[in-house]
């Protein structure tokens, strides 16, 4: 009988030896520190998490309700945002959890989410800005900005502005940016920020906005010594979520098929949110950038060049300034 190569894919001890080899990928996703064990709490305390309906900012939200947090989820969706506040609510037992819409893709709807949480709120201690998208296709916002830039990164920076003050009032506090390990293929040209000179192949242009959280992240922690709030910026790990959602079936199919083994569930991809926002080893640091595993690591060499920050910082304030 002819044998085929092709043959040892459906042979049951490849099939076995595929599947217990997927169990041991997944048992080594989750890095050394466990929110579960992390005995700290927020009675007292007051955190807003962007994109807080799904994915990793969900299970964020999840636990600072938990440690008994107030929680403001920061949501554009309003019955996707209701939704999941009814869930953490019963998850946590904390009804103080709450809802409160903004889109960070429009500058006019961050600043009166800010207003309103400064008529409101008394204090602020954790700000996570984790709302982002890839894979949008080109689009120029009402405000003149590419459609990527303006969600992923202008938005947050005109939020974390704007709460700065009340952060300060509030300290000690911590400003957590969700960024990527793919801001290691992104590039810092200023024209992007309008649409020009951009590339839409796959996930080009959110390799770069991520690469702008980080410089950004360092340089605004840099403003900060002295106020007892700090900034720092962190990869998630490649995480089973909605990121993806802009991109085609086929992109998305084998994103989940590949990711069913080897990526991290939006539970185990907001650790290292977690970790940078609550626990007692991040207390005190600034300006830097952890792994998904919360290790501390290096970003790119753009993302460590101190004058490269401090043009990209003025840039970004000069941009949202006019807007």
């Amino acid at each position: 009988m002819e044998w085929m190569w092709t043959d040892i894919f459906s042979h049951p001890l490849w099939v076995f030896s595929t599947l217990v080899l997927g169990l041991v990928v997944r048992a080594q996703r989750r890095g050394p520190w466990d929110p579960r064990t992390c005995p700290v709490e927020l009675k007292g305390k007051t955190a807003i998490v962007t994109g807080a309906n799904t994915g990793i900012g969900k299970f964020v939200a999840l636990d600072f309700a938990r440690r008994g947090a107030r929680v403001i989820l920061a949501c554009r969706s309003e019955a996707r945002g209701s939704a999941a506040m009814r869930e953490i609510r019963q998850r946590s037992g904390n009804e103080d959890v709450h809802l409160r819409l903004v889109d960070t893709s429009s500058l006019t709807s961050v600043r009166e989410f800010a207003d309103r949480i400064l008529q409101e709120e008394k204090q602020l201690h954790i700000l996570v800005n984790n709302a982002g998208a890839s894979g949008l296709p080109r689009q120029i916002t009402s405000d003149g900005l590419e459609v990527s830039f303006a969600t992923n990164h202008v938005g947050p920076f005109l939020l974390t502005t704007l709460l700065l003050d009340l952060m300060k009032r509030s300290a000690p506090a911590r400003i957590v940016n969700v960024s990527s390990v793919n801001h290691w293929r992104g590039t810092v040209d200023f024209a992007h920020f309008r649409g020009d000179n951009l590339s839409y192949g796959m996930d080009s242009v959110y390799n770069h906005t991520k690469l702008h959280n980080i410089i950004c992240t360092n340089e605004l922690a840099r403003r900060l010594q002295g106020t007892g709030v700090t900034a720092n910026s962190l990869h998630p790990g490649v995480v089973m979520t909605e990121v993806m959602r802009h991109y085609s079936f086929l992109v998305r199919f084998i994103f989940i098929l590949v990711g069913i083994f080897f990526f991290k569930s939006a539970e185990e991809g907001a650790v290292s949110t977690i970790y940078c926002a609550v626990s007692k080893e991040v207390e005190g640091i600034t300006g830097k950038y952890f792994d998904s595993d919360c290790s501390l690591v290096l970003p790119a060499p753009l993302a460590r060049d101190p004058a490269l920050a401090v043009k990209d910082y003025e840039f970004c304030e000069r941009l949202t300034a006019k807007l």
